[in-house]
């Protein structure tokens, strides 16, 4: 079942985060359907977390997706490389959001291989933020996308993930943070 603009709308980011762990992340991009099931996530809580682009409420022309209603998918471009996917949270206006940084494939694997140019090893295809989006197909242009419409969207599929099967940690690449970087936002599982 797609999830609903109202799962978006919560207004506890780190908790999202952490119900987004076992859901199924689908892409439907130049004809193709990939999924996987997520298996980390990040929270940002938007102003008042330094390690958020929002912090401080900054608003640039990259950041103004964030904070855009719930729902809402934010793509940047990380070291003008990487295309980081994330979950836009919380009521329009509050500029919160998960990076998505791992899923297991679900569906479509063999696309997913022939994006990452990994024919054998799984345990890497999407291990990574930067690999789920080159996995699932999601650029930059999908900055914004509606994520309860038919390109980019999430499922509960019934997969449920123990609280003792979620490693919770500080988020990672964050050091100019400071004390907001040794925040618990992080959420792992090896499913």
């Amino acid at each position: 079942m797609k999830l609903e603009r109202d799962f978006y709308l919560q207004d506890d980011v780190v908790a999202l985060a952490r119900k987004l762990i076992g859901k199924v992340l689908f892409t439907y991009i130049d004809g193709r359907l990939t999924a996987g099931i997520i298996t980390e996530t990040e929270a940002y809580a938007g102003e008042v977390d330094k390690a958020s682009h929002a912090f401080g409420g900054r608003r640039t022309n990259r950041t103004e997706t964030m904070y855009s209603q719930g729902g809402t998918g934010y793509v940047y471009l990380c070291y003008g490389i990487h295309h980081l996917f994330n979950v836009v949270t919380n009521v329009e206006g509050v500029p919160h959001a998960v990076l998505i940084r791992g899923v297991k494939p679900l569906e479509g694997i063999d696309i997913i291989r022939e994006r990452r140019k990994f024919p054998k090893n799984d345990k890497i295809l999407a291990a990574g933020p930067g690999t789920v989006s080159q996995a699932l197909g999601i650029l930059t242009k999908h900055d914004g996308v509606d994520l309860t419409g038919d390109t980019i969207w999430i499922e509960d599929k019934g997969f449920t993930v123990p609280d003792n099967d979620v490693k919770i940690t500080p988020r990672i690449g964050v050091d100019y943070a400071g004390e907001d970087a040794k925040l618990p936002y992080r959420f792992i599982t090896t499913i």
